[in-house]
């Protein structure tokens, strides 16, 4: 059995139903319309394109005799960037081209964009439209820093804040995106190509930090409803590679983002204050976070009041970087219905990673979060939730690191409640199987374990498993627990651990079964 998940006027994107993470428990081909595929596929997830617009279509695949119908939607017209001029050559400035493509594009119709390697700079979009990157066709990304438009951190609308850009939580000028769209909705970019932001032949990534304006967002999608990425890849980002803000009703389905494990502040996707986004069938490997879901500092926070919510992620493939799902640190509005499941995790430094700190304020509020039947290969630190994460220039202050209990809960303490963990095996383990590090003041309400196996690289090497002052490197340890209300320990298994299984400190309530 398999079920329908999108489909435009070109591509269709399905996924098989069973329990294994990302991987099907056996290869198969597509069948389409009678017409068995010649390649195998092995994921959860498959994509067809090249489909022509209104058009019936029937899917089935060799695993078994289920047979889906569907007719792909019709459309108002088909603007091909080559017939417009666009030379795709890889050093002719073809924006122009794309940007007359995208402004002239009829609402329900298509701009093509054919083989080739189109060097742009940043491209406006606009409601209503499909772009179909066709296989081998490439936009990449202009590699001057001048030639990229500053968008200033807020305007004033009939004398309302509007906040235009943003970096890491908090309103700040930024270079303008080389995708970029704002309220605009009805878009879908679809394919088989590639989106470039060509920063690794640029000098985006020698100086990250310190910056009066902050380096562009391979897409950044600022209140936007309705925008569909499907199949396309991503990458070589100046710093976060697709960055939805304020936005809602998004779907990621089996693209790919990809950077250099070197490059800094290139997280995959970044969903900030967004509503119904889901990531789905998608491959990250990236050089910071894979997928890092926040809401805003305290001031995004407390003005704006706008969670993380109802956001699905599943039959996903997280290779490298610093954590595979990660919430926060900036996490000011919340994170609220967040489900995760049938993840590979591979080579992260962090599996599940939950970051806050004090001064997030009472707004940041992360409860009811489950993340289950999910497989992690040699992730260092499998489990955390460090509510003492050194960033901001506050960061290293004792305000920040001290577990002194007298610290009172105010306007700015997190609230962190109930996790559950379940059906997670998590093989090749170095540094702790779990870090749990909750608040002093404000303990974690509940944590719950169950059917969860660790077992550990027999030649691990010592990691700091979290990102917090006074934490040093840990090697071979078993779950550490401080300041947690309830913790629940069902059918939790430990291979090779050097010492105790479980270090509990400040425990309220321990649950063993």
């Amino acid at each position: 059995m398999f079920k329908k998940l999108f489909v435009s006027s070109v591509s269709a994107c399905f996924e098989l139903k069973n329990n294994n993470p990302y991987y099907s428990p056996e290869k198969y081909r597509v069948i389409v319309n009678g017409k068995t595929e010649e390649r195998e596929r092995d994921s959860n997830v498959f994509s067809l394109f090249n489909l022509m617009p209104d058009t019936e279509y029937t899917v089935s695949t060799t695993l078994g005799d289920y047979c889906l119908s569907f007719r792909t939607p019709a459309e108002k017209g088909v603007t091909d960037v080559r017939a417009l001029g666009a030379k795709g050559d890889g050093a002719t400035d073809d924006t122009f081209i794309f940007q007359f493509a995208i402004d002239n594009c009829p609402k329900g119709g298509r701009v093509v964009v054919p083989a080739g390697e189109y060097l742009v700079r940043p491209l406006t979009l606009k409601s209503g439209i499909t772009i179909e990157l066709k296989k081998d066709a490439v936009i990449l990304g202009d590699p001057v820093e001048a030639h990229y438009p500053v968008i200033p951190a807020r305007i004033s609308i009939d004398g309302s804040e509007e906040v235009t850009a943003s970096w890491e939580g908090d309103p700040y000028d930024c270079y303008q995106s080389l995708i970029y769209a704002y309220r605009q909705e009805n878009i879908a970019i679809v394919g088989e190509g590639f989106i470039n932001g060509n920063a690794n032949n640029s000098t985006w990534w020698e100086t990250p930090k310190g910056r009066a304006i902050a380096r562009p967002r391979l897409v950044f999608l600022n209140k936007c409803k309705n925008v569909v990425f499907h199949g396309v890849r991503c990458g070589n980002s100046a710093s976060w590679n697709l960055h939805p803000y304020f936005s809602e009703k998004l779907k990621f389905l089996d693209i790919s983002v990809t950077c250099p494990a070197s490059a800094p502040n290139t997280d995959g996707l970044d969903p900030e204050s967004c509503n119904g986004v889901d990531i789905v069938g998608c491959k990250f490997s990236v050089g910071d976070d894979c997928v890092a879901l926040k809401s805003g500092k305290l001031y995004m926070g407390r003005t704006y009041k706008t969670p993380a919510n109802n956001h699905t992620l599943r039959n996903n493939l997280f290779c490298d970087g610093h954590g595979a799902i990660v919430l926060g640190s900036e996490m000011s509005g919340g994170v609220k219905n967040l489900t995760v499941g049938q993840c590979i995790f591979k080579h992260t430094d962090r599996g599940l990673r939950i970051k806050s700190r004090r001064g997030r304020g009472k707004d940041a509020i992360i409860d009811g979060v489950c993340f289950e039947n999910i497989l992690m290969e040699n992730v260092k630190t499998p489990l955390v939730i460090n509510m003492y994460y050194y960033c901001d220039p506050d960061g290293r202050t004792e305000f920040v690191w001290s577990h002194d209990k007298s610290i009172p809960v105010d306007d700015g303490t997190p609230y962190m409640g109930r996790f559950t963990f379940r059906n997670i095996s998590c093989v090749g383990c170095e540094s702790v199987a779990a870090w749990f590090d909750g608040l002093a003041e404000q303990p974690v309400k509940e944590i719950t374990l169950e059917n969860v196996a660790f077992s550990f690289n027999p030649e691990a090497k010592p990691f700091i498993p979290a990102m917090a002052l006074r934490v040093g490197e840990h090697c071979k340890e078993g779950l550490y627990v401080d300041n947690v209300e309830k913790l629940v320990l069902k059918n939790v298994t430990l291979d090779g651990v050097v010492g105790e299984d479980v270090v509990c400190k400040n425990v309220g309530e321990l649950i063993k079964e």
